[in-house]
């Protein structure tokens, strides 16, 4: 099956299988686990941080940011459709007892720092304590400006609150962007990246900050259920994916351009512009289930819904492309006659 649903869905490649196998492993709780001390080394060095620590999920790592940079009470500022906001099950609110104040995405995928500083509370016992403001690069494949990184560092200064990056796919934003992902990441306080999509590793995620700052969501990860043991199996693939899938990204990203430049010349839904590894479609609701079933039948997964997006990854290749186009093709002439 070609999987255009995620690029959560690629499997590990025989050299990384390879790393994992071999991998020296000691126990991670007690801190003694080689190889996962040198993925947490080679991601803070790589995204110039002091510190970091290897969670099983991206979400996992979101949260135990929140929860190292706010207090009961406390509230961070976030995008209304954020990962960290709609998809990680209100898991700050519930577990950190942390007030989110989401706001609307800009067609860019920003959000308006004058919006921003309108929702940030006033030094009142009526009101939480804004202390965080958390962006995601990048969001539905859009990747942020530099120069709004930069306006972003000087306003959360100037404010006095923390910078947070979802970075789950902040090397595809790097690579599409042609910078070190230092340049991204130097404008933040902290950084958690993915493993787990576009680099190919089966589970994973890191949290990257200062030391001090690592240590404390070190005890978060332990209190929510995140120690885990002989883990440098994993963080093997870990290290495999950060020393081998970033640049090859690029491969990803031409692939989707080339996919949304097929899929224009079809008519029946509109393509949106694309950035990294996703195209977006927006099509009828009176599609969704017949388009999906119809693209399974052929060999082709996808989640439709009215904005679908198609994920393309190191397990999707040029002639994949080629028929999914023509799996769309087919469907609409169909439809039309």
């Amino acid at each position: 099956m070609i999987d255009l649903r995620s690029d959560t869905v690629t499997r590990p490649c025989d050299a990384m299988r390879q790393a994992m196998f071999e991998a020296e492993v000691g126990d991670d709780v007690f801190g003694d686990d080689p190889t996962v001390l040198r993925l947490q080394e080679l991601a803070a060095d790589m995204v110039g941080m002091e510190s970091a620590l290897f969670v099983p999920s991206g979400t996992q790592s979101n949260l135990l940011g929140l929860m190292s940079h706010c207090q009961r009470g406390d509230e961070y500022i976030v995008g209304q459709t954020a990962h960290t906001y709609r998809y990680e099950g209100g898991g700050a609110a519930v577990l950190g007892s942390i007030q989110p104040q989401p706001l609307p995405f800009q067609d860019d995928g920003t959000l308006s720092l004058g919006m921003v500083e309108e929702y940030i509370k006033p030094d009142d016992c009526h009101f939480a304590r804004t202390k965080l403001l958390c962006l995601e690069n990048t969001t539905s494949g859009k990747v942020l400006p530099l120069s709004y990184l930069e306006d972003a560092r000087h306003f959360v200064d100037k404010h006095g609150l923390a910078l947070h990056l979802d970075g789950a796919r902040v090397f595809n934003a790097a690579v599409a962007l042609g910078v070190d992902v230092q340049e991204i990441t130097q404008h933040f306080d902290t950084v958690s990246v993915c493993l787990s999509k576009g680099l190919g590793a089966p589970i994973g995620s890191v949290l990257c900050g200062p030391r001090e700052f690592i240590a404390e969501a070190h005890k978060w990860r332990k209190m929510v259920g995140g120690g885990m043991r002989q883990v440098g199996i994993i963080a093997a693939a870990g290290i495999f994916a950060l020393q081998n899938n970033v640049e090859r990204l690029a491969e990803d990203h031409r692939r989707a351009a080339d996919l949304a430049d097929g899929l224009r010349a079809i008519p029946g839904f509109d393509v949106y512009s694309v950035d990294t590894n996703m195209v977006m479609l927006c099509v009828s609701p009176a599609h969704h289930a017949n388009l999906q079933a119809f693209a399974e039948e052929q060999g082709v997964l996808l989640r439709v819904g009215y904005f679908t997006r198609l994920v393309t990854h190191k397990d999707v290749s040029d002639s994949d492309i080629e028929h999914t186009i023509q799996v769309f093709s087919n469907y609409f002439e169909r439809v039309a006659a």
